[in-house]
């Protein structure tokens, strides 16, 4: 694979000492026991404590629980398979004949846990300062668009934007019920988005309320 491994590593931007971890970073569990699920764990704690750490050096005065909201804003599904599409990773994946038949090169969970695992490569094969240097890199644009404002929105404004900027139907809030005395309603409140089956419904002492804890279910759901 010597040309597949040049190509790759100039794709990257890194090199490798063990260039079967490479390989395997980028090997789905499709192809058998040999895959990139046990590099893609330690990946994913590795890109977790570096966007952690500094976030907590971008934003000294924040708390834990908008350090959380802007992690999560950061490292999820959606954005590390946009990073694997900006690298080009698709083309890359060594997928089994049925995972490749399905489309599986475009899938973003599969595209996702192939950037985690390749963090995970690069850790076991020059160790953690040369990891955190590929994170920063990889995610160097995002982080100078990250604002507190992106942690402030309300999950309804979240939602709502998230879907936008993905093409996809602004959200759909059905009332379901409302029950109890008027001055101790309850509203249940249901929120459908196109491309997900059920539903997701909550209830609050307001309709307004109830709209925003099914918008913050949807999109917990979404950036898994």
């Amino acid at each position: 694979m010597s040309f597949e491994l040049k190509r790759l590593q100039k794709k990257i931007n890194t090199t490798f000492n063990n260039h079967e971890l490479l390989e395997q970073a980028l090997t789905h569990r499709s192809i058998g026991k040999s895959n990139n699920e046990r590099l893609e764990f330690l990946g994913d704690s590795i890109l977790g404590f570096v966007v952690a750490d500094e976030i907590y050096t971008r934003f000294p005065d924040v708390d834990e629980g908008i350090m959380s909201r802007l992690r999560a804003h950061l490292v999820n599904r959606e954005s590390l398979a946009g990073i694997a599409k900006k690298l080009d990773l698709s083309e890359e994946l060594i997928l089994g004949q049925g995972e490749m038949k399905s489309g599986g090169k475009h899938r973003s969970s599969i595209l996702s846990d192939a950037v985690e695992a390749i963090i995970g490569a690069i850790y076991k094969d020059k160790g953690l300062e040369s990891s955190r240097a590929w994170v920063l890199r990889i995610f160097s644009a995002q982080f100078e668009l990250l604002t507190l404002e992106t942690a402030t929105k309300d999950p309804k404004t979240q939602l709502q934007e998230y879907l936008q900027a993905r093409g996809i139907s602004v959200p759909n809030y059905t009332v379901v019920s409302t029950t109890g005395l008027d001055h101790n309603q309850q509203f249940k409140v249901e929120c459908h988005v196109d491309g997900i089956e059920k539903s997701v419904s909550s209830t609050a002492s307001s309709r307004k309320k109830a709209e925003q804890k099914s918008a913050s279910k949807i999109l917990k759901n979404l950036i898994k």
